[in-house]
């Protein structure tokens, strides 16, 4: 059985806390034997409000240990994740801290606690992989999408989306708000995104991007060398639901512009461009490169050999919403955010520019300190 700290009070209430007094000062026991219960005078009155609760689970069991706890002691979920930070839960007798662990049929879990008490949960920073927030107020929530995630569910219904995600965290820290979504990225592009918190702030910033207000900025590394310096692309048609059934959550009754884009480097057999995006349609950007010849890495949609690289082996594609500006609908100031470039696509680039320049060979002596100060001095 689990013992809990002998040393800790069962209860630290008023009548508890004279009854305690009532033990250690009164001289005859025998008075309160005629009182109290005999088993109540032997039993140690620091375990008396401790509860133990011990169930092995099966295979109709909850698979996470938090749900089987709270099965188990009908407790509210915010008290379970406390029992958690408190040391109370066991599993094959060994203590367990985490809610996401999961339980095998045959694994005895064991609970002990104090029913008087509340485990607060303890605060944590939030972590999670898929996203990084970026600026965050009352009416808006601005991140770093991670590539990998879809923006909002398709018609499959996928779980864990970023929308999904972002609404959880805003839930983490028990402010009741979901995130409304205002624009999507791909599953496999990375960068900016912005939600709104409130359904009207949700309206306002839809209807900027009808107006065209907002501009969001790409980096991409594409197949080939482009020759000119920039140019634009006139818009594509592109059917408003794909054959892969992504459901168009947000209606973008928007009117087309050219895809303008700049020539940032050239490498031996690829192009590094930033793209200028004022329109909303979707796909734009992949589509109107792929049919320009200069797909864009990893891009596997455009049925495309020259999508394929040798050096880009990832299941993401070289693109990056890098910046993202618009007018607060609150406040009408202009927010202006930049996002890094993710270290795959820098990697790539700084592996491009050193193509071609001679190695030192293996067996070749290293440089003496005097050669590497003349270096440092060029």
């Amino acid at each position: 059985m689990l013992k809990p700290n002998p040393r800790k009070p069962a209860c630290n209430s008023r009548h508890c806390r004279v009854l305690n007094a009532d033990f250690q000062s009164h001289s005859n026991f025998s008075l309160l034997a005629d009182i109290f219960e005999p088993v109540s005078l032997r039993a140690d009155t620091s375990e008396m409000a401790y509860k133990t609760l011990t169930a092995v689970a099966d295979e109709k069991s909850a698979s996470r240990v938090d749900l089987f706890v709270r099965d188990l002691s009908e407790l509210p979920r915010s008290q379970v994740r406390g029992l958690f930070d408190h040391g109370c839960v066991m599993i094959n007798d060994a203590p367990c801290d985490s809610i996401n662990q999961s339980l095998s049929p045959g694994d005895r879990v064991a609970v002990c606690y104090d029913p008087h008490r509340r485990y607060k949960e303890k605060k944590r920073t939030w972590d999670d992989r898929t996203f990084q927030i970026v600026h965050e107020d009352d009416f808006l929530i601005v991140v770093d999408k991670a590539a990998g995630t879809l923006t909002v569910p398709t018609d499959n219904d996928d779980p864990n989306t970023l929308v999904d995600r972002v609404s959880t965290y805003l839930n983490h820290s028990r402010r009741n708000k979901v995130a409304w979504v205002v624009h999507r990225l791909d599953r496999d592009v990375s960068g900016l995104v912005v939600f709104a918190k409130q359904e009207l702030i949700s309206t306002a910033m839809v209807d900027q991007f009808k107006r065209l207000v907002p501009t969001r900025g790409y980096t991409a590394i594409v197949a080939g060398v482009i020759k000119e310096e920039g140019g634009a692309f006139e818009p594509l048609e592109v059917p408003s639901k794909n054959p892969r059934g992504r459901s168009e959550l947000v209606q973008e009754e928007i009117k087309e512009t050219p895809t303008q884009f700049k020539v940032l480097s050239r490498h031996q057999d690829t192009t590094v461009v930033e793209i200028l995006l004022d329109s909303g349609q979707r796909n734009s950007i992949r589509v109107q490169f792929a049919a320009a010849g200069h797909p864009i890495l990893g891009d596997r949609r455009c049925n495309s050999d020259d999508a394929i690289h040798p050096r880009w082996i990832r299941k993401r594609i070289a693109l990056h919403a890098r910046t993202l500006s618009f007018v607060h609908p609150v406040s009408e100031n202009v927010m202006a955010f930049d996002s890094p470039l993710p270290t795959a696509m820098k990697k790539f680039v700084a592996g491009s520019k050193n193509e071609g320049k001679p190695t030192v060979q293996p067996n070749s002596e290293p440089a003496s300190p005097w050669e590497k100060a003349k270096r440092s001095q060029k």
